[in-house]
């Protein structure tokens, strides 16, 4: 199954200032992170970003805040962004069949929504590289039961060059620049 970026939306899930200092392997993660989502607005994909319980755990860190730019955040309180009207509609109003997931925790916002989106039909696609835990085993069991249920498991430079399709162009080279 190929994943096509007209066909694809992203779902940045509580990357937040309080909690992202605790996950384990967060500076590679951030750094894997930074790249998705430069690449991600290279290839013109949409990303709804989300923000769980501000007040308690800070915004959204900022290196993220600056290579995402203008978007905005959805604040929640539910562990499954799909609980969240918002996100929601977002969702639904972009049309879009396979939705690249990447954030913090693992085993908790992240496999939670992941399972929500399959039962409304929609392909998660988990950038396991953008994606941790506190405890890296529970990160591991959460990809292994999102991977379970029908979620596809990626890297953040396969999935880029999986969206990018062609070589020789632009828009390739502007990735490549991005990978390396």
């Amino acid at each position: 199954m190929r994943i096509l970026k007209e066909e694809t939306a992203a779902l940045l899930v509580d990357i937040q200032e309080k909690l992202f200092p605790h996950m384990s392997g967060a500076d590679m993660m951030l750094a894997s992170c930074l790249r998705l989502i430069e690449g991600l607005k290279v290839l013109s994909v949409p990303i709804i970003a989300t923000q769980q319980y501000t007040k308690g755990l800070g915004p959204t860190i900022v290196p993220v805040r600056e290579k995402a730019g203008s978007i905005s955040y959805i604040e929640k309180i539910s562990f499954s962004c799909m609980d969240e009207p918002l996100v929601r509609d977002q969702l639904e109003t972009l049309r879009k069949e396979s939705i690249i997931l990447f954030g913090i925790e693992a085993h908790v916002c992240v496999l939670q929504t992941c399972l929500d989106l399959i039962a409304e039909g929609y392909q998660p696609v988990v950038v396991e590289d953008c994606i941790s835990s506190r405890n890296t085993n529970d990160k591991v069991i959460a990809v292994e039961r999102m991977r379970q249920e029908g979620a596809l498991i990626t890297t953040s430079e396969s999935i880029l060059f999986e969206l990018t399709r062609i070589a020789g162009t632009g828009v390739f080279k502007m990735i490549s620049g991005i990978i390396k």
